[in-house]
């Protein structure tokens, strides 16, 4: 398996990339006290059943890819194939006016997790933002989804805000809170 960047020819392809969320657990997010003196407190908990969510990729992911696959956009698009098949995505873009490298998207195929691919690809993002002088690399994940909240955690991410109505009104109930996460890089 070896890094490399998404060609045009890899766009129809993407989609086949099996990024299901599989869980046991979450970030539970509680909020006390009225603004403007509000407290959060996030800890993890177990879920009442175990999760499993698709994890399609959106038409503005598939944008975004075909965007720097083809050289209309600037960003970075990487891949892993494994025996012909794509096994891994990462989207990233700058965000030149806050000075951070935004993770879009970062998916390993279900058969291919728990082997460092999605260690190997932050690393090689937090290679490219050092190089291109930028003061963080930014992500957003959501509540349930812990598995990138560990991921995230054990590269050195720190959780530095949240979003409760990011996808509704009731994001907060629906244990689906939008977090933020910065590396700070110098």
């Amino acid at each position: 398996m070896e890094i490399r960047q998404v060609t045009p020819a890899d766009l129809d392809n993407l989609p086949e990339i099996d990024a299901t969320i599989e869980s046991t657990r979450y970030l539970h997010v509680d909020r006390t006290g009225d603004s403007p003196n509000i407290t959060w407190r996030i800890e993890t908990r177990p879920l009442r059943s175990k999760l499993i969510e698709p994890n399609r990729l959106t038409d503005d992911q598939r944008l975004i890819a075909r965007q720097i696959a083809t050289g209309a956009d600037d960003g970075i698009a990487l891949t892993i194939e494994h025996d012909a098949q794509l096994a891994a995505l990462l989207l990233a873009q700058p965000r030149t006016e806050r000075g951070v490298l935004k993770l879009i998207d970062l998916r390993v195929d279900c058969e291919h997790r728990r082997q460092g691919i999605a260690s190997g690809l932050l690393y090689q993002l937090i290679h490219v933002a050092k190089e291109a002088d930028l003061r963080a690399v930014a992500a957003e994940t959501r509540a349930n989804n812990f598995p990138a909240a560990e991921l995230l955690t054990k590269l050195g991410f720190e959780l530095t805000g949240i979003d409760t109505q990011r996808h509704s009104n009731h994001d907060l109930v629906k244990e689906a809170v939008t977090l933020f996460w910065y590396l700070p890089l110098n």
